[in-house]
């Protein structure tokens, strides 16, 4: 078992792993003592496939705006057997059930976890029963902060991979981990030291392709648009002054003009592009390649 996401992530970096690893520092491997640090964890794609490759990354800092998101990490990172029988109550209920009542139970397990008074433990593991259970693992909440995601149509999902959860426990113990609580990524500059050396990956939420297309993402009711990249590219800046390399991660998105909206904002630094599958259109047939920019204050 290889350590990977435990999740489901729309805009996940899986499928362009390989590339993004090789726009790494052309020092990263001989550098010793790194301190990775990921403002926007989502998934955790790039998270767990450096920690499993490069063995001189020490210290690690996360960071997401969704709490429960926050909590199963924290969970897999210190308490895995706790999330994973929880994980099997709901996976033992939902195979008991015929097709029909399986539906019915996830709007059960949905309408519970929206409640506000739910136990922390038991939310984690309904946020990872559905997100493997709903449509295309989207996780959308509405105006009002509730997760409406309808169910999904698999056969037969994986509701709790215990030996992934394990072996995700096992690499997040390998080094000192810290979660921080879930809110502003500019949080994570008070663990910045010039002890060590710093990389940072920034994965925020994707700006539409164009001023005039919608964002399908709907990651919290808190919205991240164009003056909120802006404010990241400050934020950068300020990162670069302290001396962290960074690599930011974004669609390459036209401005009203058809310029890129990216390479204008961050200009000084390297940018280029990559292909990335997405997958998160319904119709398999119409999933394909886009291309992103790939910003970076170093050269490889």
């Amino acid at each position: 078992m290889i350590a990977k996401p435990f999740v489901k992530w729309a805009g996940g970096k899986g499928g362009i792993i390989k590339t993004l690893d090789a726009l790494l520092p052309a020092d990263f491997s001989e550098t010793k003592d790194w301190t990775y640090i990921e403002p926007f964890v989502g998934g955790g794609a790039m998270l767990f496939h450096l920690l499993t490759k490069y063995k001189n990354i020490r210290r690690v800092v996360i960071n997401d705006i969704n709490p429960d998101l926050i909590h199963c990490y924290r969970l897999i990172a210190k308490n895995p057997k706790t999330l994973i029988k929880r994980l099997k109550n709901l996976e033992h209920n939902y195979f008991n059930e015929d097709v029909t009542n399986k539906k019915e139970l996830y709007y059960a397990y949905r309408d519970q976890f929206n409640m506000e008074d739910i136990n922390t433990d038991e939310r984690a593991a309904l946020f990872m029963f559905l997100n493997h259970t709903c449509f295309n693992g989207l996780y959308r909440v509405n105006s009002f902060g509730k997760f409406n995601v309808p169910t999904g149509r698999y056969k037969h999902p994986i509701i709790c991979n215990e030996d992934l959860i394990m072996c995700d426990h096992e690499l997040l113990k390998s080094v000192e981990l810290a979660i921080l609580e879930p809110g502003d990524y500019k949080r994570i500059g008070t663990r910045i030291s010039t002890k060590y050396p710093n990389f940072i990956y920034f994965d925020p939420p994707y700006r539409p392709l164009t001023e005039s297309s919608n964002n399908f993402k709907s990651y919290s009711v808190s919205p991240f648009g164009d003056i909120q990249q802006e404010e990241l590219r400050v934020f950068c800046d300020k990162m670069h002054q302290r001396g962290c390399k960074f690599m930011l991660s974004n669609s390459d998105s036209k401005d009203k003009v058809g310029e890129s909206y990216f390479e204008k904002l961050y200009q000084g630094y390297s940018s280029e592009r990559i292909l990335a599958p997405r997958f998160i259109n319904a119709n398999p047939k119409r999933r394909s390649k886009l291309e992103e920019i790939v910003i970076r204050n170093y050269s490889t």
